[in-house]
């Protein structure tokens, strides 16, 4: 199994790198767009500034080959963090105006500042917390038990449009969603990478599909 991780110049992508050689799957870093077509699978990582990533995604020619390979040629993606939250139609960190700065769009949805609790929690939700995934989310969560925890390291949540493309939820002060799917799309707001034994089952789930 051939995995690409897009290297756009964003952190995490060494540790996803090793997280997969731990699994004994090769993880084939990517620094230009012509290298996603020898690839069977793509992982999107992202850190900081939904904005941020997406220009550089832009600058570096990455956006058309994302959509060149995943949704005509249906090869499968994970974005993780800040790369969940890019696969939604617009993100408003960062963004120069109300409308926010237009995302991928692989699965319809904004991403939106997490509101404010009752409870006052800070932000960025940063640590372990509790997963509970929904049948759209059974193939990347296969074998693993609800509840199990993730690590999470955000500010920012995705509010989809179709409900049906939530595969995971999880509660900080109120529910936000903790992963996405839609075809051959998965996200996952938590690091999967950072998340111990359910992690690498996530990521051995995603190798595996």
């Amino acid at each position: 199994m051939n995995i690409g991780i897009i290297d756009y110049g964003v952190g995490n992508i060494g540790s996803i790198e090793r997280a997969l050689e731990e699994l004994a799957v090769t993880g084939k870093l990517l620094t230009d767009p012509s290298q996603i077509m020898g690839v069977e699978k793509i992982v999107l990582p992202g850190v900081g500034s939904y904005t941020e990533c997406m220009m550089r995604l832009h600058a570096g020619g990455w956006v058309d080959a994302l959509q060149e390979s995943v949704t005509e040629k249906r090869i499968p993606l994970l974005g993780v963090c800040v790369g969940m939250q890019l696969l939604s139609d617009f993100g408003a960190e960062g963004a120069a105006d109300e409308k926010g700065t237009p995302g991928l769009g692989f699965v319809p949805g904004t991403v939106l500042r997490m509101p404010a609790s009752e409870q006052k929690l800070r932000l960025p939700h940063v640590g372990w917390n509790e997963v509970y995934h929904r049948s759209s989310g059974d193939t990347l969560f296969s074998g693993i038990p609800n509840g199990s925890d993730f690590y999470f390291v955000h500010s920012y949540a995705f509010i989809a449009e179709n409900q049906d493309h939530v595969a995971a939820v999880s509660f900080y002060g109120t529910e936000f969603v903790a992963a996405v799917h839609n075809r051959n799309v998965w996200g996952t707001q938590f690091h999967p990478e950072k998340s111990s034994r359910a992690g690498f089952a996530v990521l051995k789930n995603f190798a595996s599909i």
